[in-house]
């Protein structure tokens, strides 16, 4: 059912849902929410489970008309939400009438929103997902960013029988200086005191972040004498630092399938939506962990996130 009309697009607004996920080997990527937790909750929001398709949007919001009545919710960085010049609250659900005008705003903190829409955005699987590929033209809204014009479908479904509200001591901030917690390696022996500079050094990330990675800027990490400056290119993961020729750390994300340059740890998984959330000029500090600990860290991560859904539903 057609739902929404794009009156003004925002710089770079995507749909996308939890990642397109088995087809690496061929050089498709993951892609996905960066900020997985922020869509997430998005969903829960208006009752979607939780591989339903969102709006990713980066820095300045889109404008919007209703064609439907519908709920709908926003989560991750700090945007204003108004529905016809009236302001909405972020991290709850809002009920839009047919009609009636959305605008979102610029970022004031963090760097990506996300907006549900109650029954998920409804565009083609590809490859199991619904997730936009820019690079490829693969998937999303054909394959590309919103533009000016463009009509949204949902599969269409009754409203909630009550607003569900994310308790204040759940929803996230963002800071301009941010902790990434990391494992050393897989190539953490093609260092020595880089790793200890890693570890003790702000980095700043620079203007080249993208979904493909964050590029950083700080104090050189030098490969240690005798090792090769390069890899045979191996398959790569999201959270992995790898350390090019020019010494400078960049962080992969969810475009990226083979790297060849040495990664010298990795971002776990609960951190990168955190990660999602920097933008050029913010700081990162990386802190040591071991493996045992990033195992409970990730699960303390998912039993978090089976008590949202369970209180959400239960409102």
């Amino acid at each position: 059912m057609d739902a929404l009309k794009v009156l003004a697009p925002g710089p770079y607004t995507t749909v996308q849902d939890p990642g397109r996920f088995g087809y690496q080997q061929v050089g498709i990527p993951v892609s996905g929410s960066l900020d997985a937790f922020s869509s997430q909750i998005a969903n829960l929001l208006v009752g979607n489970p939780p591989e339903s398709a969102v709006l990713e949007i980066t820095i300045l919001g889109p404008r919007f008309r209703a064609l439907i009545d519908l709920d709908m919710a926003l989560c991750g960085a700090e945007m204003d939400l108004f529905i016809n010049d009236s302001p909405a609250n972020r991290w709850e659900t809002v009920r839009v009438n047919a009609g009636e005008m959305i605008a979102v705003g610029q970022a004031k903190t963090g760097c990506r929103g996300y907006l549900a829409v109650g029954g998920g955005i409804d565009v083609p699987l590809v490859m199991g997902s619904r997730s936009t590929y820019v690079g490829a033209s693969l998937g999303g809204y054909q394959g590309r960013c919103l533009q000016t014009g463009d009509i949204l479908k949902v599969d269409a479904k009754p409203p909630l029988p009550r607003i569900r509200r994310l308790p204040e001591a759940w929803i996230p901030a963002y800071p301009s200086e941010i902790t990434l917690r990391v494992i050393p390696g897989p190539q953490d022996d093609f260092f020595d005191a880089a790793l200890d500079i890693l570890f003790q050094s702000p980095y700043m990330v620079t203007p080249k972040a993208d979904r493909m990675g964050y590029r950083l800027q700080g104090s050189a990490l030098e490969i240690k004498e005798g090792m090769p400056q390069s890899i045979i290119s191996e398959p790569t993961m999201p959270g992995g630092i790898q350390i090019p020729a020019d010494r400078q750390p960049i962080i992969l994300l969810v475009e990226q399938t083979v790297g060849g340059y040495a990664k010298i740890g990795t971002v776990i998984t609960p951190d990168l939506s955190s990660l999602a959330q920097a933008t050029p000029g913010d700081t990162l500090r990386f802190q040591s962990l071991c493996l045992e600990d990033a195992h409970r860290l990730y699960k303390e991560h998912m039993d978090r996130l089976k008590a949202i859904a369970g209180y959400l539903s239960a409102r």
